[in-house]
């Protein structure tokens, strides 16, 4: 017998959060299906290789499909976290932030893209790449009375594979193609907020994106949104990070770069006054890295073993998704074929059209 992580006060909980149609009876076996989908990301296992006591590995997947698709988990953090400050356990006078890489399995690659998907991703990534050129590139390129077709093929083919790359969330860097997990917790080692990015992205720049993030709601009034104080190691230290601090009133618990030092003093009195830093309170930034030691405990978080595809909006899929709607069958088949293909955002676009079919040409 496989052994059962949730209490009965913690179904309690978590069970309202899980979607339920309008119609029909109250499915069978939901919690042993969410004990499935915790033993997956525990363990780390294959999903046909669930035990049958979380019932069949392709419902609890389906179960799971679903779950992500309706942004169940985001919601059932926000309500972990509300629960938390309604009990005053909730400390936001210090934030830790820190980020930790997942590598990627061989599995989680080959993320399919539709062509449409793709070429446009590819256009947009082709117009960013010919904004960046600078005055050298132009240069360069001065002397060409044409372009060189074969270069241009391998440019394309680049760009391409860093399309593909960027859509699953992943990334290389020098343990192969690997996933960034950005996190905030508070003092009590409770993750608040998180933003996944590419292997190779870097620390800094997903600084004021976690914090923007960061929204405990108490019983009463507004979210919070802004901490106390917040900690970051070096790799969080520039004056894009300081000076938005600074406007927000939260004080930086934030090193100094060593570079960063030198470069100060050689400026002189220009070079402004030296940043504050709070040693004692910065030993507390360990419960971050508490933190994502927990995180790593779950197999199936310290490696990445799935394809994140939001949808499998592909041409062959488009197109029997549009034979379903204009073969005359009832609008609920329509729907529920929308909901089991398409992603939750072109789901509402197109469930918009379905409710409002377009209007009659008229004749002549």
């Amino acid at each position: 017998m496989t052994r059962v992580q949730l209490t009965d006060a913690e179904w309690d909980f978590i069970g309202p959060y899980l979607p339920i149609g309008e119609y029909g009876p109250y499915p069978e076996r939901l919690r042993q299906q969410f004990e499935g989908v915790i033993w997956r990301f525990r363990t780390g296992g294959q999903w046909r290789e669930m035990p049958q006591e979380f019932g069949a590995w392709s419902t609890v997947h389906n179960r799971f499909r679903q779950w992500r698709d309706a942004s169940v988990f985001e919601a059932l953090l926000e309500g972990l976290i509300a629960e938390a400050a309604k009990r005053g356990e909730a400390d936001l006078s210090l934030v830790s932030v820190d980020s930790t890489t997942a590598r990627a399995h061989h599995d989680a690659a080959g993320m399919h893209l539709g062509e449409d998907v793709l070429g446009a991703l590819e256009k947009a990534a082709a117009e960013a790449e010919k904004a960046r050129s600078k005055g050298a590139a132009a240069k360069y390129t001065a002397g060409r009375t044409s372009p060189d077709p074969e270069r241009e093929e391998r440019r394309r083919i680049r760009r391409r594979r860093r399309v593909r790359l960027k859509a699953a969330g992943l990334g290389r860097s020098r343990g192969g193609q690997t996933s960034k997990v950005h996190l905030a917790a508070d003092r009590k080692c409770r993750p608040l907020a998180f933003v996944l990015t590419a292997g190779q992205a870097a620390d800094s720049p997903q600084f004021i994106p976690v914090l923007g993030k960061l929204r405990v709601r108490g019983p009463v009034g507004r979210p919070r949104t802004r901490p106390d104080a917040v900690a970051g190691d070096k790799a969080y230290s520039s004056r894009g990070n300081r000076a938005h601090l600074r406007r927000r009133g939260i004080k930086a618990v934030i090193p100094k770069k060593r570079d960063q030092a030198a470069n100060r003093k050689k400026k002189g009195s220009r070079g402004g006054r030296p940043v504050s830093h709070d040693a004692a309170l910065y030993k507390e930034r360990s419960t971050v890295e508490r933190l994502i030691n927990k995180l790593k405990a779950w197999r199936g978080i310290a490696t990445r073993y799935i394809v994140i595809a939001r949808s499998r909006w592909d041409t062959r899929t488009r197109s029997y998704v549009e034979r379903r709607v204009t073969e005359g069958k009832t609008r609920r088949e329509a729907i529920r074929c929308l909901k089991r293909y398409v992603a939750r955002e072109i789901y509402q676009a197109l469930l918009t059209s379905i409710k409002q079919p377009p209007a009659p040409v008229p004749a002549g």
